[in-house]
């Protein structure tokens, strides 16, 4: 990993919690939207706790306010990884369809309007309820003011790790909401990094997340010994070169451990 020139850390630990690894899995990285992996755990604990309904409409706009001052923002559809919902700007989308296209496509608009609905400090108050405060989600995306004054959200790969054990375990949520969790990370479409390091047709659950010289995938990895896999790098500039480097680490611990 030294020889890569990025700044890497690693978090892995089987299910059966018999065998794990960590390496700098304390240290700080810009979150990314991985952060958008406790906002989905926030919205399946409002749900269990019937405070809304996946099926719940929320109308969508394109209108936010940075934390900084109060002052309006809007996202850019052209710095999104997914178009389709801006297009329903005006309309309605239910909550569980929101979720979808922030976690499998990773929309942007998708995750602020779940944020400004949830609430971050009900989302910080999940995190920290599960023992992973090294997930910090301070803020929306995309909020320029928030940025520019370094307020970001952050992650390390040791939290991350315990997110995902615990939607694999359901402790965060009740059984249904943990597997209904699961199988929406399951259709996670960008799979160029710790999917591309595993064995063919290797059932994985994950979310990634990227932004200039950021390259994040956190995993659940299903076989005959389920395991968590947490890879951040930083420092890459090139997408291809980050992606290369965590596919090659995951098919290292994947033949070790299975």
């Amino acid at each position: 990993m030294g020889a890569s020139g990025a700044e890497v850390a690693v978090a892995l630990r089987t299910l059966d919690g018999r065998d794990e690894l960590f390496i700098a899995a304390d240290q700080s990285f810009h979150a990314a939207s991985t952060m958008k992996i406790p906002v989905m755990i926030e919205l399946f604990t409002q749900v269990q706790a019937g405070k809304v309904r996946l099926d719940e409409p929320l109308a969508v706009k394109n209108e936010f306010r940075s934390i900084v001052d109060g002052s309006v923002y809007q996202l850019d559809a052209a710095d999104d990884s997914d178009p389709e919902v801006y297009k329903a700007v005006g309309q309605t989308m239910t909550l569980g369809r929101l979720c979808e296209a922030m976690i499998t496509v990773s929309s942007n608009l998708a995750t602020n309007l779940l944020i400004d609905k949830l609430g971050v400090e009900n989302i910080r108050r999940t995190v920290h309820s599960l023992h992973a405060d090294g997930m910090q989600v301070r803020r929306g995306v995309e909020d320029g003011k928030a940025f520019a004054q370094g307020i970001n959200n952050t992650t390390t790969a040791r939290a991350l790790l315990i997110l995902l054990e615990a939607i694999a375990k359901s402790e965060a949520v009740d059984p249904a909401s943990s597997h209904a969790m699961v199988e929406i990370l399951k259709r996670q479409k960008f799979n160029e990094a710790i999917p591309a390091g595993l064995p063919a047709g290797t059932p994985v659950a994950h979310k990634t997340g990227e932004i200039t010289k950021i390259h994040h995938d956190a995993a659940i990895v299903y076989g005959p010994r389920a395991y968590v896999l947490v890879i951040l790098v930083r420092g890459l500039a090139e997408k291809e070169r980050s992606a290369a480097l965590m596919a090659e680490i995951t098919k290292l611990v994947h033949q070790d451990i299975q």
